[in-house]
């Protein structure tokens, strides 16, 4: 069972910025997950996915989003969110929360163990310590 904590107003402001980026941006085949993360600055950074026809190259839109956030020299995250953009065939109208892969859940967690990562469970948008997500993480003799 998951500690998960309820969104506040900012948590949803940091959706929504996921969802701008990834509707001003959405492209079939390439583009279709937008992230935003928070740092513990306050400043939010938002970018999308970028895919590749070979999958293992495909960067997803919460390590282009941190990548944002670094190059910009702000390395401290409070929380992240993805979001999906409907494909033209699918019958949805809006963007939805996804979880992170499980790549996505390493890499949030190498850079702050802190980083609350907003997530749909149970059929709630809710936050929780991405820790929680990742079990018996995989660590390095440098931490």
């Amino acid at each position: 069972m998951l500690n998960v904590r309820p969104l506040e107003n900012r948590d949803y402001e940091l959706i929504k910025a996921a969802e701008e980026v990834i509707e001003k941006n959405y492209k079939y085949g390439r583009h279709h997950i937008g992230s935003a993360v928070r740092t513990t600055s306050g400043n939010v950074f938002a970018a999308v996915h970028v895919e590749a026809n070979v999958g293992r190259i495909t960067v997803c839109g919460e390590a282009m989003a941190m990548g944002k956030s670094i190059s910009e020299g702000d390395h401290e995250f409070e929380t992240i969110v993805a979001v999906a953009h409907p494909h033209p065939q699918e019958n949805i109208e809006k963007c939805w929360v996804v979880a992170p892969c499980g790549m996505c859940r390493e890499l949030i967690s190498d850079y702050g163990k802190d980083t609350d990562v907003i997530i749909n469970y149970i059929g709630v948008l809710v936050k929780c310590n991405v820790m929680e997500l990742l079990p018996e993480k995989y660590t390095s003799n440098l931490e």
